[in-house]
Order: C-alpha cells, then sequence, then structure tokens
C-alpha cells in the first residue's frame, strides 16, 4: 500500500484511464481538423466559460440562459453535424477512427511515382513538353526563387495542368520536393558540355545543367518527340519506357527518404549526447 491509500494497481488502473481517454481526444480532435466543429468546440468553451463565470458571481439571468444553451445545445450539435457524426461512426464501424492516420513512407513514395509517371504518360501521347526535376539531398532553393510559387500536393492533373501549353506557367520547368510541387516557369542553369545531341533542345540542356551541379532527377518530355528522357549526376538517360521511368524515380526518392531519416537520427543523436 502506498501513501495516500492508493496501491500499485490504482495507481495503474488510473494510469491506463488516463492515457486511454487522452488517446480518445487525440484521435477525435484530428478526426474533425480542419471541418467546421473546431469552430463548434471554440463556442461551446466559451458557453462553458460564461455558465462558470455565473455561477461564481451568482448572475442568475445569465445563468438561465446558459443553461438553456446547454440543454438544447446538444440537440443543436446532433442536428447541425450530423455529417461529421455519421463518418465518425463509419470509421469506428470499420476500425479505422483509431488506426494510424498517416501513410507509410512507401505508400507515399509510390504516390508520387504514380503521379509523375501518369502526367508524363499524358503528355508524351499529345507531344507536350514538360520538364520536372526533383530536388534531391542538395538545395536548390536558388532556382526555385527564379519560378513562380505554387506549394501544391503533387498530382497528376495539377502537373499536367501546368504544362498545357497557352497556359502561364507551361514555359519553364517544376521543381518538387518532399511530394509538392513546390514552384513552376522556373530557370535551370544550361549544359556546356560539347557531348549533347544537337538535335536535342533547351529542355534536355537544362535538364542537364541541373544535374551537373546538384543530384537531382529531371525529367523531360519532348514536344517534338513525346519521348521520355531523364537526366542525373550529368547522365541523360533518352528515350526511357515507363518501367524504366517508375524504376528511375523509385531509386532517387527512397534515396532521398533515406537520407533524410538519417539526417534526422543524427540530430537525435547528437541532442541525447
Amino acid at each position: 500500500m502506498l501513501d495516500g491509500g492508493l496501491d500499485f494497481l490504482d495507481l495503474l488502473r488510473l494510469g491506463v484511464d488516463i492515457t486511454l481517454v487522452w488517446y480518445v481526444l487525440y484521435k477525435l480532435m484530428m478526426l474533425i481538423r480542419g471541418t467546421k466543429a473546431i469552430q463548434l468546440l471554440k463556442g461551446i468553451a466559451v458557453v462553458l466559460l460564461v455558465w462558470a463565470i455565473s455561477n461564481v458571481f451568482n448572475l442568475q439571468t445569465l445563468q438561465w440562459l446558459t443553461n438553456q444553451a446547454i440543454i438544447w445545445g446538444f440537440l443543436a450539435i446532433i442536428i447541425l453535424f450530423q455529417p461529421e457524426l455519421r463518418r465518425a461512426l463509419e470509421q469506428l464501424g470499420r476500425g479505422n477512427l483509431f488506426s494510424r492516420s498517416s501513410k507509410s513512407e512507401e505508400e507515399i513514395i509510390a504516390k508520387n511515382i504514380e503521379s509523375i509517371v501518369e502526367s508524363c504518360k499524358y503528355m508524351a501521347k499529345r507531344r507536350i513538353g514538360a520538364l520536372i526535376t526533383i530536388e534531391g539531398e542538395t538545395g536548390i532553393g536558388e532556382y526555385m526563387e527564379t519560378g513562380i510559387l505554387v506549394g501544391g500536393n503533387l498530382t497528376h492533373q495539377l502537373l499536367t495542368n501546368i504544362f498545357t501549353p497557352n497556359t502561364p506557367l507551361h514555359d519553364g520547368a517544376v521543381i518538387i520536393k518532399d511530394g509538392k510541387i513546390m514552384s513552376a516557369a522556373c530557370y535551370l542553369p544550361l549544359s556546356e558540355s560539347p557531348f549533347i545531341s544537337k538535335e536535342l533542345g533547351t529542355r534536355h540542356r537544362a535538364a542537364m545543367g541541373i544535374s551537373e551541379v546538384t543530384d537531382a532527377l529531371t525529367v523531360v518530355v519532348s514536344e517534338e518527340t513525346g519521348a521520355i528522357s531523364c537526366t542525373k549526376n550529368g547522365e541523360l538517360h533518352r528515350d526511357i519506357n515507363e518501367e524504366t521511368l517508375k524504376q528511375m524515380l523509385n531509386a532517387h526518392l527512397s534515396y532521398i527518404e533515406e537520407a533524410s531519416n538519417k539526417k534526422i537520427k543524427n540530430r537525435r543523436e547528437d541532442v541525447n549526447g
């Protein structure tokens, strides 16, 4: 028996109880985050605060009003927020409410690869020129600043729309970082290499140029032939097929993820050490 009349089992039970309540509240907050229910919670907090003040200072009229708001408020919540409640119950039935909400690294990489490949296939078929640079470990912020900030999630629809002819952002390179389209209409350094074929245009020279000064991977879709090419570390891989493109993207994105995780691990070791 511990001091205060609580034994070890009571403390363990109390700890488990608090942990479970905290976890349930956390998951509910994650569920309603970004919805109008957040504003509702703020309103409830204000009403409860006013109710507490009215009780402390014995403000009878205000206390009656807040009591009515609380009594009828629960019914109003059920009516107004029926979609959110239904979604929560559906997720609870599917077992998703308390499952991990974040996707695995492999799923995120696979989704980004699919977005880039689908966009390149679409543009290659229609002879739409494209220049897509994916940042590696070497920062390319200086080249992002030459374009127009986008900051949108990487999807094949957005990527394709950017390169559609006669749109404001179609001319130049798109730079991708951390699964986001950071900038469009960017200027990349042109390669001065004399070994590049004369039949290749500015896009390919720009792709080679950025690969010579950084470890970025760049995908090029030719406007003339519809061929897809890739550059990295000063090497040009011409007219590659869909499978090869997927392999190169997977190797590059996996390499970035591994390098990022390694940096995070080293920082933690430095802090703990």
